[in-house]
């Protein structure tokens, strides 16, 4: 079986490992006869609780929850005087949740849900904010960040939430809102922190970050190392094992100009998790009439073949940015970037399409299969700063971006995979079927894998300009305005054993934003706002599922974007000497102009769906040492127009008018929270509540609702050693963080133990 995408040698973690091990050693070893001295010396206490994540480079002081100012130049005023939902999970909270990756650090945020992928749409994180596909809206910096992934967070200070359209200030798509992680950067000082995880289930997880000053401290490195592997609680077979590294190098320290040069580079190498197939209702059922996932008796339940199935990623991202004060009141900022990412992948489905899972009690290991590459360069020049104008003061931020992406997608053949009938008395049929009830993940596999060259090369080409400004009317009074203008065009070449075909789209759009703040009071404020977003065909650039007709070579009568609106009030509130943040909104998003079928591969721009929603949040202190990062979302969806049923272009029978949007939980609720109980000693906990969710379009397919329950402690062992206990899903509760529209579901990881040491210096 050739597998073309990762060729670093196997022992490259575990190599990443030991150098992590010997440079903790080395940079503590002379300091632990001083920090026992220390041990019991009295003052604040400065907790440095840390999860499976590094420790951050910023002053360890600060580690409340609460986050004033986004760190993009486009959030033009702080938080809260911003008339939009913006969350940001601050370092602290990734550090007390032990988070490791995306998927694990949103999980503090209610609204958000994640979707399955399989081999059109690719593995890899695909967030729904607010019941709409936010898979391409991820930013790093400000900065798309493209191509399926499953993003690794040993590099990231904060993940900043932007909830509502959102294409005024990223472009394309962006329908439901966007996530942006804010990389950490060298910081004006010198420290070495680092900290390793042992847990259940064989998890190992080494960091370092070290930073150093140097040129008369005018300049500084910092280096970011991270090495993971891991088996799965509650489930068989499956294992993560990744490592990653990331320098960056800054020069002008504290001078009014900065140069940034930084690189990131991670990769994994996973047997990955295919899921649980969706049961029937009833024994004779044809098809799913509100279905859920079924493990046939055994959640531990592995229905893919250990000899055919891997997952390997790598992500490479190189930037380069320059930053000139022009005078006390305007900067110049120009950001250069170039990534790419791939995934090279054979997984195996547990499919229900010839109905086994209902007639026989097995499962068809249906074969799914995805090479791709992304690549994207990227300019954006900003210019950013305030004036006095016409009486007003005026916070602005303006700038130009330009954007070459191209991916490249192929995948195997693999065979046989021919959707085989499943009856118990035939067997295995060469390991094609198993037992729903007691799979064996060692099965001999008959088959074969060989590569297959042929697929979609997409490319796309984006320009846009943009400018924002908070206008300050009066000291009561603000006016916060976005426009941006965007030209985007794409083209697709799918090389077939039919033949070549040839797709091109190109399409212009404006996006606005406004909102009209008054502030009662110097720490609150009351807002409404009406923000735009528009989704063109092709917006994905081959890696995901965007609803462009084009993929299916259909004929189509409208292709132009597709464009949502939303309407907000809300509230944000600073209490307790400002040391809590309070937010309420109440909203409608509208999703207009959709993409529907309307007769056989034949497409128009005629549907529509909408979120009434109520978001509540709070995070900072209640007291001197009572932390709290909570939320709350109410989502309730509707597809308005939803044309007719079919896929590929096909129309079938039935219709999903007034149905629920997929992915959308009604209530979703988050609550994590830390108490010091003494100056050393912390404890804290969470609960996590989705609803029920669909996993398609028809509401024939759901996962149930669920609460899961997280517990930690951590303990200042002396003045440069933490310790810090996580016990995450305590209850051990079985239940489903992602849902596919057809065939199966993701099962969460089970009761999850997590003990990290941590150094730092």
């Amino acid at each position: 079986m050739s597998r073309i995408l990762i060729k670093t040698p196997a022992s490259s973690p575990r190599m990443l490992a030991s150098a992590i091990g010997v440079a903790l050693s080395a940079s503590s070893a002379a300091h632990l006869a001083q920090a026992a001295e220390n041990t019991e010396q009295k003052g604040e206490r400065n907790p440095i609780s840390l999860g499976a994540t590094n420790i951050t480079g910023q002053d360890q002081d600060n580690t409340s929850y609460q986050v004033e100012k986004a760190s993009s130049q486009k959030y033009t005023a702080p938080l809260v005087d911003t008339p939009r939902s913006v969350t940001v999970v601050p370092q602290q909270v990734l550090k007390d949740t032990a988070a490791t990756s995306l998927q694990d650090a949103l999980r503090t945020v209610p609204g958000i849900t994640f979707g399955a992928g399989e081999g059109g749409n690719p593995q890899g994180d695909r967030p729904f904010i607010r019941g709409f596909d936010a898979q391409g809206d991820t930013y790093l910096d400000g900065v798309r960040d493209t191509g399926g992934q499953s993003r690794e967070i040993f590099d990231i200070e904060s993940i900043e939430v932007s909830k509502g359209p959102n294409s005024s200030f990223g472009g394309r798509g962006s329908a439901g809102g966007s996530l942006n992680l804010v990389s950490k950067t060298p910081q004006a000082r010198d420290f070495t922190n680092g900290g390793f995880t042992y847990g259940s289930d064989q998890t190992r997880r080494y960091v370092l970050d070290v930073n150093r000053q140097f040129l008369d401290d005018s300049a500084a490195f910092r280096l970011n190392l991270m090495s993971h592997e891991q088996n799965v609680a509650g489930r068989d077979a499956v294992n993560y094992d990744r490592w990653g590294v990331a320098p960056s190098l800054t020069f002008g320290l504290g001078t009014p100009t900065r140069v940034n040069l930084s690189y990131y580079h991670m990769e994994s190498d996973d047997l990955p998790d295919s899921g649980i197939p969706y049961g029937y209702g009833s024994s004779t059922a044809t098809a799913h009439v509100h279905d859920k996932p079924t493990d046939g008796g055994d959640s531990n339940n592995f229905y893919g073949l250990k000899s055919r199935d891997f997952r390997k990623t790598r992500a490479d991202i190189s930037t380069f940015s320059i930053e000139h004060d022009l005078n006390d009141n305007m900067t110049l900022k120009n950001t250069l970037r170039h990534g790419s990412t791939g995934q090279d992948y054979v997984l195996t489905q547990p499919d229900d399409s010839k109905l086994n899972v209902n007639k026989f009690g097995t499962v068809w290991r249906r074969a799914n299969s995805r090479v791709s590459t992304t690549t994207t360069t990227t300019n954006q020049t900003d210019l950013f700063g305030s004036f006095q104008a016409l009486g007003f003061k005026h916070s602005y931020s303006t700038g130009l971006e330009f954007t070459g992406e191209e991916t490249r997608v192929s995948g195997y053949t693999v065979s046989p995979n021919a959707n085989p009938v499943c009856n118990p008395a035939k067997g295995g049929v060469g390991g094609q079927c198993t037992s729903l009830g007691n799979p064996n993940p060692d099965d001999a596999w008959n088959g074969s894998v060989a590569r297959n060259y042929n697929g979609t090369n997409t490319k796309a080409t984006s320009r846009a300009a943009y400018v924002f400004d908070t206008i300050e009317l009066d000291p009561k009074w603000l006016l916060n305005v976005g426009l941006r203008y965007d030209t985007f065009d794409t083209e697709a070449n799918t090389n077939a054993t039919t033949g070549r075909t040839k797709i091109k789209d190109d399409s212009q759009f404006f996006n606005w934003q406004a909102g009209l703040v008054w502030k009662p009071l110097e720490n609150g404020s009351i807002y409404a706002s009406y923000a735009t977003s528009a989704s063109p065909a092709g917006g994905l650039v081959g890696e995901g599922a965007d609803g462009n007709p084009l993929s299916a070579g259909a004929a189509t009568s409208d292709l132009q974007p597709e464009e949502t609106v939303n309407y907000e009030l809300g509230t944000k509130w600073d209490l307790f000497h400002d040391r809590l943040s309070l937010t309420a909104a109440v909203f409608r998003t509208e999703k207009k102009n959709t993409r529907i079928l309307v007769d056989t591969l034949t497409y128009e721009n005629g549907g529509e769906s909408q979120v009434d929603g109520v978001e509540l949040s709070a995070s900072g202190k209640l007291t001197d040492h009572w932390q709290v990062f909570a939320g709350y979302t109410y989502l309730d969806s509707e597809l308005v127009k939803s044309g007719l049923n079919g896929r590929n272009g096909l129309v079938s029978a039935g219709s999903n008018k007034g149905n629920q949007m997929p992915n959308t939980p009604k209530n979703s609720f988050s609550l994590w929270t830390t108490y010091d109980i003494t100056p050393k000693l912390t404890v804290g906990g969470g609960a996590f509540y989705v609803d029920e969710v669909y996993g398609d379009a028809g509401n024939t397919v759901y996962v149930p609702s669920y609460t899961r329950y997280d517990a930690m402690a951590s303990y200042k062992l002396t003045k440069n050693v933490d310790l810090q206990l996580n016990v995450q899903n305590l209850t051990d509760k079985t239940y489903y963080d992602k849902a596919y529209s057809a065939h199966f579901a993701n099962q969460a990881a089970g009761r999850t133990a997590l003990l990290t040491t941590s150094f730092h210096f």
